[in-house]
């Protein structure tokens, strides 16, 4: 899911190498290029030991909670596919950035703690792009120097909050109290930071601090949900979207984005519900196809219990664009809801190749039957589904039926910074619930980068350095599983805590 916005979009300059893994050949990464999965790395993998599987058992049934998720922090994972870049980013990361003007570019923002009943607000339409009663509403300069005095009079300098403002600012963007669910998230936690999405600083500056905590958690490939318009200066002048791009590959070519070892490419989402959404996926395979060193394909979100943004409405688009562009890969989110419908069904008819979440696939068995063993890949974001109440009950997620009935699927992290989790959460809630075998945790983590629209080289520098890894990794634990583990730094946000007691204070 997202909630609608624009956010920004990022690469290492095609001349830079990012820690060995090539950007050669990265224009086209779409399915005519690189959809064929292990074939790709020009080899097939090799099997996980027999004799790793049976110590997994024996690591489940023995280890701690923490001990547990010490050895999945260390475990290499592959590839996140389904992660919006402006969701991603943890609270305690917006309000860092966003109160240093150095790493900001110097703008300076307002948050909304009050509310005065200002006449002249409360006599205007309710605009949805602002609503005007939600408390911590965050602008920037330009944008609080516009209002009436009364409205001013609303707004605190983000930087002069006190502790409990602070804590609450905090806590309205992520999903961490009873009742939260999709409502507030779709139509409140994206409002809150509406400015601060549009500042490119800000943007890069989150990017490479999500590299840097995918990396150590052993993420080594992220296609991000991005975009480069949208943005602006902090007088609210709109900057050209080329530059942005190149702002992005700038901060990209520094020593601590590529000492990450994480390779980035990305997806540009549109949103399903507007009036305008035909135009918007028209200009948006102009920009894709523009810029196809960096972006691999596109992808289509919003909620879909609006039927304005059903998957048929667009199937005449679709075929108009693949009559002018090719290689775009299409990774479309459909079945994000908890109601039967033939929305995967209708999405693959657009031409995806994978769909986001697939909630409700498993309400329809023609289409399940067509999936198995097939080319389309479900990616599977648990904790979000659990939080946005599609699945409350995760002993009830169709995700260990997809992925036992041969069904590709990998784990994700959806919009992780407004559950305050990572991609250790995934597989640790994946294992306790499910109770996956070690030939399947390998099989999800590597059927991500198999299904990625990465270019050929990197997909298979990338397979076959998870094969590498994965290697290394059951070698370093098969003699004594729990003497590695006083070696893995472990990081772990409140989700962990609150869901499953797990904490390293």
């Amino acid at each position: 899911m997202i909630f609608m916005n624009t956010f920004g979009a990022l690469r290492v300059p095609s001349a830079v190498a990012l820690l060995g893994l090539s950007l050669v050949g990265c224009g086209g990464g779409g399915p005519d290029t690189a959809s064929s999965g292990a074939g790709s790395a020009g080899k097939a993998a090799p099997p996980p030991s027999d004799d790793f599987g049976a110590l997994f058992e024996t690591i489940k049934d023995e280890a701690s909670p923490e001990e547990l998720y010490r050895f999945l922090y260390d475990l290499p994972k592959g590839a996140d596919l389904h992660n919006h870049l402006g969701g991603s980013n943890r609270p305690e990361w917006w309000y860092e950035v966003a109160v240093d003007t150095e790493r900001n570019g110097g703008y300076e923002y307002y948050t909304k703690t009050s509310i005065a009943d200002c006449r002249e607000a409360m006599r205007q339409p309710v605009d949805p792009g602002e609503p005007y009663l939600i408390y911590y509403h965050t602008i920037q300069t330009s944008h609080y120097e516009s209002l009436s005095d009364c409205r001013k009079s609303e707004y605190e300098l983000l930087a002069d909050l006190d502790a409990d403002e602070k804590r609450n600012w905090l806590s309205s963007l992520r999903l961490d109290k009873p009742g939260e669910g999709r409502w507030e998230f779709f139509e409140r936690t994206g409002e809150r930071i509406a400015d601060l999405r549009r500042n490119p600083y800000i943007i890069t500056e989150l990017l490479v601090e999500n590299m840097k905590r995918f990396g150590a958690e052993g993420v080594r490939y992220l296609e991000l949900q991005a975009s480069a318009r949208g943005f602006v200066t902090p007088k609210g002048e709109p900057i050209p979207p080329a530059d942005v791009v190149q702002m992005y590959r700038d901060r990209m070519a520094q020593e601590d984005a590529q000492a990450t070892g994480v390779a980035v490419r990305f997806l540009y989402t549109i949103g399903r519900y507007r009036p305008d959404a035909e135009q918007d996926l028209r200009d948006t395979y102009a920009f894709v196809d523009e810029y196809d060193d960096l972006w691999v394909g596109i992808n289509m979100a919003g909620r879909e219990d609006n039927d304005k943004g059903h998957p048929l409405r667009f199937l005449d688009t679709y075929r108009e664009m693949r009559r002018t562009y090719s290689g775009v890969g299409l990774a479309i989110h459909a079945g994000e809801v908890d109601e039967p419908s033939k929305h995967v069904r209708q999405t693959l008819l657009l031409g995806a190749d994978r769909i986001g979440h697939g909630v409700d696939l498993i309400t329809d068995p023609d289409t399940m039957l067509l999936m198995r063993h097939g080319p389309y890949l479900v990616e599977i974001q648990l904790i979000s589904n659990e939080l946005l109440e599609y699945t409350p009950d995760l002993t009830k997620h169709p995700f260990p039926e997809y992925l036992r009935t041969g069904i590709p699927v990998n784990l994700n992290t959806d919009d992780r910074g407004m559950w305050d989790t990572n991609m250790t959460d995934e597989y640790f809630t994946a294992i306790k619930y499910f109770d996956l075998s070690w030939e399947e945790v390998v099989a999800v983590s590597r059927m991500g980068l198999e299904h990625s629209f990465a270019p050929d080289a990197l997909k298979a520098e990338l397979l076959e350095g998870y094969d590498r890894a994965i290697a290394d990794f059951e070698k370093r634990y098969s003699d004594d599983w729990q003497a590695p583990l006083a070696k893995v730094d472990a990081e772990t946000y409140t989700y962990g805590e609150r869901t499953f007691g797990i904490s390293f204070d």
